[in-house]
């Protein structure tokens, strides 16, 4: 679940006021909205997978499944219920052809591929998404529609457990928003391996004019001198509470004032950061004034700043979700500014000369039907749908895999949420069959999936 605002005080002032002596604040409470938090097991060093040249990922979702048929794979000789109104257009790459509202992502077609033939069992958005956030095909023992901790853990929290960070600092940052539709989807979170692997949710529209991140912003007075010398009066309590208390209920909150001191005492580069004003009119101009593209923007800074996955949501909740007026939206609304930001972006990691070192994804939790339905809109689709992929070794200009003439099927072999997951892995170097063990100390194989070997071939 996202985290909870605490009453009279902002979590801002919660995290800091921790650190000056809070007589029986649990900071996990407030950090990560659990009234426990188990233990953190010893992590299992992955074996590396060969080939993994990646040290970032960026996870580009456009949450509530967008129309692959009208935007990557289209089929202008398929009868009017199924094609549609829009007509392909032609790419920088012949033979290559995407649909007419992404322009500038079809001059650039020779920097990320296409697989057509994605596809899984569950037409419906939270299964869905938990799947692709977390790279699995079916759900686990426990798990629901609705966010818990019987979730699989999302893509950062199985890194941050096989490679944990000295630094204290988060492997993973999902931004603009917390997907949540009342109870929260899953696949966001460290899921049954505990609240400590859970990434960091940034939500707050880094295009807002008055975008700041107040964790990572001292309270007036405070210092990281004077919050270090806070912190030690407050280790001196802990140490006398703990002739009182239980040894685990104080490592708990040793555990919470670590994971909050390491952010506002963080290396300075990762704060900076989030100052995303710091970027040239120019560069935010080319990204787009908008959520997507400066949520992009934010995404490569996290790259610059170290971060290994980075997870920029489309839209706030099923905002992709075209069950009427698919094409006016897709054309006035969603496609325009998702073909600026994610040209830019791409453009930008290869001019800096960090596209090598990183995986871009772009990806729904489906597709959408053939057949148009009577409000000109496509439903809910898992059969097929597509997935784009750049950089880290992908060989751009390619179409991986096809679908059959009507975009509901796989025609060529189809690929998996848990491939998409062993792919993910295996370009940040770890073994997708590591082995990670929850708080009980059950072992449990990081992902089942295969790697989409002819992206990189």
């Amino acid at each position: 679940m996202p985290y909870p605002r605490a009453g009279a005080f902002s979590r801002h002032e919660f995290l800091q006021a921790g650190f000056s002596g809070l007589l029986g604040l649990a900071l996990d409470d407030v950090l990560s909205a659990r009234d426990t938090a188990p233990q953190r097991p010893p992590a299992k060093a992955a074996s590396p997978a060969s080939g993994g040249t990646a040290k970032s990922v960026i996870l580009v979702f456009q949450t509530g499944a967008p129309a692959h048929q009208d935007i990557w794979d289209l089929k202008p000789d398929a009868p009017d219920t199924v094609r549609g109104e829009f007509q392909p257009i032609d790419t920088d790459v012949p033979g290559i052809h995407v649909g007419p509202h992404i322009p500038r992502l079809a001059r650039m077609a020779h920097k990320y591929a296409i697989v057509r033939s994605m596809t899984h069992s569950t037409p419906g958005h939270e299964y869905g998404t938990h799947f692709v956030l977390s790279g699995i095909n079916k759900l686990p023992p426990g798990a629901t529609h609705m966010a818990s901790r019987a979730d699989w853990p999302c893509y950062s929290a199985g890194v941050q457990h096989l490679r944990p960070r000295p630094d204290g600092l988060p492997s993973g940052v999902m931004l603009p928003t917390y997907l949540n539709n009342g109870y929260g989807f899953s696949g966001q979170s460290g899921g049954m391996m505990g609240p400590y692997l859970d990434p960091w949710h940034v939500t707050k529209d880094p295009n807002h004019p008055d975008f700041k991140l107040d964790e990572l912003s001292f309270l007036p007075g405070l210092s990281v001198s004077r919050l270090g010398q806070r912190r030690s009066l407050v280790e001196a309590f802990d140490a006398e509470r703990g002739k009182l208390t239980s040894a685990g209920n104080v490592r708990r909150l040793s555990d919470s004032q670590q994971k909050a001191y390491d952010l506002l005492c963080s290396d300075a580069e990762f704060r900076r950061a989030f100052e995303i004003e710091r970027e040239s009119d120019t560069m935010r101009d080319l990204y787009g004034r908008h959520a997507y593209g400066q949520s992009l923007l934010l995404s490569r800074r996290l790259v610059e700043a170290g971060i290994p996955v980075i997870q920029a949501n489309m839209g706030k909740m099923n905002t992709w979700d075209t069950h009427t007026a698919n094409f006016k939206r897709l054309k006035n609304d969603l496609l325009p500014p998702f073909d600026q930001g994610l040209s830019a972006l791409l453009q930008d990691l290869e001019d800096r000369g960090l596209l090598e070192t990183t995986l871009v994804v772009a990806v729904g939790e489906f597709g959408r039907t053939p057949t148009i339905n009577k409000d000109a809109g496509r439903d809910h689709w898992s059969g097929v749908f597509s997935a784009v992929f750049a950089g880290a070794g992908v060989r751009g200009g390619q179409v991986i895999g096809a679908s059959d003439p009507k975009a509901a099927y796989p025609a060529t072999r189809g690929w998996y949420p848990a491939d998409l997951g062993a792919t993910i892995y295996t370009a940040l170097g770890i073994h997708p069959q590591s082995t990670i063990t929850d708080p009980a100390g059950r072992p449990h194989r990081l992902n089942k999936g295969q790697v989409i070997a002819p992206l990189f071939s």
